[in-house]
């Protein structure tokens, strides 16, 4: 799988250190003192000093700044998008998602011997928090609590969904609203290669190497009676 070459997130660099010393001794508990350490160009610590009354508003602002970003966490820009079935916000939140069936480009390592092109692939659920990702095949038109998970027909996942990432490196920014969350798992999900199959996983019915094979070479819908069901509804992904 191949490191995405899109800026996700932001970099930060060491600017400040904070030490804070305390009185020894019970009738101290409260008693402290902040020493303030400005960073060369190495990252390391130099100028030690009194924590200023500046530096104090500037912390606060910032920390006031930071909590704001934290809040805005998959917020949604404006109305709720249609596809999103499921959101627990917050910054530890996930959010469950259906995509239709369509076509989209699909990338293989030459090992595969498949053709990295457009293909049809079937309705997919999708689960995501800040750091992992689900996927899942859908076969039904509406989707309810009871509907049946089936396994993505795709390379690089787990018999539970979770999907290998291999050396994609995972950013999320922490004011990531929610269109832009859901936007970001995907171009992850799409634009890694498809490799190999994990631990035995079979997610289809018959050779999934012939499956892609042929859909890549034609405009078939993809054939969703030879997904094989998994163990899980709906609801079970609601947690």
């Amino acid at each position: 799988m191949k490191e995405l070459t899109g800026t996700f997130g932001n970099l930060y660099e060491p600017v400040k250190a904070l030490i804070i010393h305390r009185k020894t001794g019970e009738s101290h508990q409260s008693d402290y003192y902040i020493e303030s350490y400005d960073m060369d160009d190495k990252g390391c610590p130099i100028n030690g000093h009194p924590l200023s009354v500046r530096e104090s508003n500037n912390l606060a602002k910032a920390l006031q700044a930071g909590e704001k970003k934290a809040q805005g966490f998959l917020t949604p820009k404006g109305l709720m998008p249609a596809n999103v079935l499921h959101l627990n916000s917050g910054a530890d939140g996930h959010v469950i998602w259906h995509t239709p069936p369509q076509a989209v480009k699909l990338l293989f390592t030459e090992n595969l011997d498949i053709p990295s092109k457009a293909a049809n692939i079937p309705a997919l659920v999708w689960k995501a928090g800040k750091a992992s990702l689900q996927v899942f095949a859908v076969a039904d038109t509406v989707l309810l609590e009871s509907t049946r998970l089936y396994y993505a027909p795709f390379f690089n996942l787990y018999n539970d969904g979770r999907v290998c990432m291999g050396n994609v490196r995972i950013r999320i920014p922490n004011d990531c609203c929610l269109e832009q969350f859901i936007e970001l798992w995907q171009d992850y999900f799409f634009n890694s290669y498809f490799s190999h199959l994990i631990g035995g996983h079979e997610p289809v019915k018959g050779n999934i190497v012939q499956l892609w094979q042929r859909l890549t070479a034609t405009a078939e819908p993809f054939p969703t009676d030879i997904l094989n069901a998994t163990r899980y509804q709906l609801k079970n992904l609601i947690r």
